[in-house]
């Protein structure tokens, strides 16, 4: 069988196109049922002659490609291959009078073609599912007029407008005050997101309820969505071990049987009584169409490919089938902290206040911060809500390194860290330098009033990531962070970590994996900023977070977690295991029956009916068995 092709074209087809495909093997299936029929029912009607024409046009209609495939790896000086060994079979069993059984190996080898091509669109499907998101046309807003131009015409700094239902065709931030998108297309996630000004939209992404401005900050074939895409495009060429053996594994197999068929058609002449040429062309003949590698050949990429598109249907996209075998054999998760197990963004934990009600305290600080931009100042505002709005600030004064100084009426307030404190001569707890967060120390009227925990939290999905990872009989689960130790201890002992390692920088971590490397490990690195990509270079396998993850980890990695959740980790493990397992399900088949046929065939215990089921027969098997794996749940 022929190899799948791995380009995606759109279906432009009509409906007898569509169907154009089948119509060989009907008018074939038709006129074999009819000459069989003809030859138990009325065999004095068929005489020689209409025995030869209705037998020769089934078999033309569905041999002619094969044939003519051949023929061209004849001039390619690629003699032994499944083409060739399916044409000589059928010409053969023609050749001795066995017609029908002739068409029936070359009618059920395009069958098999067939269900290979249904089975390759089955796996493409969520593939085909992101070119659809590429979009032709955006809406250019400049100097107060829109216009309809191509997005690869859009320049970064350019204002585009996207209408409701639409798909956003470029990378931008949103320049509208609130937006509501689908990303269910780049993610998986099926809840909308809810975005605000200043907010990165990704092309891809489907604007749901009103329209919005963005102002673009790639080019078109910087986005995302276009760098996903090519990495798609190459996922197929990259090529699994497994892969690689059968394929070299064919190119010696082959020409060993045909020689093999040819000793069994001419060495019984030297070795047996009553040697009958006919008889004994006839086994080499059902050896030959017995030993075609099609099942290996074709069901094993399948698998393979099936893989990568389970992958993608669940928001996780394999560089390559290599890297589906590779994950199978990792025994150590290590992960980053930001961004990888917690969300990023910093939110006000607790509030503890020794001389003010919480509400008040809240209001005061609030009203502070609102001069800043920091995350942290912005954690405060989301958490103080409209309470800061009460109190009017002056006289507010940033002092860079240390904090804020303001105003509110009679009331001098301080906010920031232990040095500002320090500075101002303020005595506080010194026992709270201890704490495994980020801290805001306040002091209002010279005089300490508490603090206000700030810290990122943990992604919802984080622990369930971890125990996921257990019960998959990971050796160790071990964090590495730029952050400090007593922040990494906390995070690791929520989550129960075997290791946590703080204070790294990039170059330690590094360090850290090599060193997993050296005793023997199989590391899978989970990351996401640029300062994670010579990491994700180093380990086994390295995964980077594709929606918040920076465009050096994305290229870097071997596989890309377009959810952003680090419980997908543990789902890529398991779509690497199923896959190899249904590879070497359709191995064991193919190569079991194959031999168990191949036995019977040089001892005339098969006939070419056998030869057919343990040709086409095992490889529909194998490919119905590869096509599990798009329905599988993980």
């Amino acid at each position: 069988m022929s190899s799948a092709c791995c380009e995606i074209e759109p279906d432009k087809t009509g409906n007898f196109e569509k169907y154009q495909p089948y119509l060989p093997a009907f008018i074939s299936f038709v006129l074999l049922v009819t000459g069989v029929v003809l030859e138990q029912v009325k065999p004095e009607v068929l005489n020689a002659g209409l025995k030869l024409l209705i037998y020769g046009v089934a078999y033309y209609v569905v041999a002619k490609p094969v044939i003519w495939k051949a023929l061209q790896k004849l001039f390619t000086v690629d003699l032994f291959n499944e083409f060739f060994l399916m044409s000589l079979a059928t010409i053969g069993a023609f050749f001795i009078g066995e017609y029908a059984e002739g068409v029936a190996v070359m009618l059920f080898y395009t069958v098999g073609e067939l269900f290979q091509d249904a089975a390759v669109n089955r796996a493409k499907k969520s593939i085909e599912s992101l070119l659809k998101l590429q979009v032709e046309a955006v809406h250019l807003v400049a100097e107060g007029k829109t216009t309809t131009i191509h997005p690869k015409d859009v320049q970064p700094g350019q204002i585009i407008l996207v209408k409701p239902g639409e798909k956003v065709a470029l990378d931008g931030e949103l320049l509208t005050e609130h937006a509501s998108l689908n990303t269910a297309a780049l993610t998986g996630e099926s809840a909308p997101e809810d975005l605000k000004k200043g907010d990165t939209v990704l092309a891809g992404m489907v604007n749901l309820n009103t329209p919005i401005q963005l102002k673009v900050t790639r080019k078109y074939e910087d986005t995302k969505l276009s760098k996903i895409l090519k990495l798609v495009q190459k996922a197929a060429t990259r090529k699994a071990k497994t892969q690689r053996f059968i394929t070299r594994f064919a190119k010696v197999y082959t020409p060993i049987v045909v020689f093999l068929a040819v000793a069994l058609a001419f060495l019984p002449f030297f070795l047996v009584e009553n040697y009958v040429f006919q008889d004994w062309l006839y086994r080499a003949l059902i050896f030959l169409v017995i030993s075609c590698p099609c099942a290996l050949v074709i069901s094993i990429p399948l698998g393979y490919f099936g893989g990568i598109g389970a992958a993608s249907k669940n928001g996780l996209l394999f560089k390559g089938s290599n890297y589906l075998d590779r994950i199978t054999m990792v025994d150590s998760v290590v992960m980053d902290k930001t961004g990888t197990l917690t969300k990023g963004v910093f939110e006000v934990q607790r509030v503890v206040s020794e001389l003010l009600d919480e509400q008040k305290f809240v209001g005061l600080l609030a009203a502070l911060e609102a001069s800043s931009t920091h995350p942290i100042a912005e954690a405060i505002l989301r958490y103080a809500g409209q309470a800061a709005q009460q109190y009017k600030i002056e006289q507010v004064e940033e002092i860079p390194g240390y904090g804020l100084k303001g105003i509110i009426g009679q009331t001098e307030i301080l906010a920031g860290n232990a040095k500002l404190l320090h500075l101002y001569g303020i005595p506080y707890d010194q026992s709270l330098n201890d704490l495994a967060n980020t801290l805001v120390l306040v002091a209002i009227n010279g005089q300490y009033a508490g603090y206000v925990v700030i810290a990122d939290t943990l992604k919802e999905d984080a622990q369930q990531a971890v125990q996921s990872l257990r019960k998959l009989n990971i050796k160790e689960v071990i964090m590495l962070s730029g952050d400090k130790q007593a922040v990494v201890d906390d995070i690791a002992k929520q989550l129960k970590l075997d290791k946590a390692y703080g204070s790294l920088l990039p170059e330690d971590k590094v360090k850290k994996v090599k060193k997993l490397k050296s005793e023997g490990r199989v590391v899978a690195f989970v990351g996401d900023g640029i300062n994670d990509a010579p990491v994700i270079t180093v380990a086994d396998v390295g995964m980077a977070m594709g929606g918040l993850g920076s465009d050096a980890a994305i290229e870097t990695a071997d596989v890309v977690i377009q959810t952003d959740a680090p419980s997908k980790i543990a789902i890529a493990i398991k779509i690497g295991k199923a896959t190899k397992r249904i590879v070497w399900q359709n191995i064991g088949l193919a190569l079991g029956v194959k031999l168990l046929v191949l036995a019977l065939g040089a001892g005339g215990l098969a006939t070419m009916w056998e030869a057919v089921f343990a040709d086409v027969g095992v490889a529909l098997l194998a490919i119905f068995n590869a096509m599990r794996i798009q329905k599988m749940k993980f």
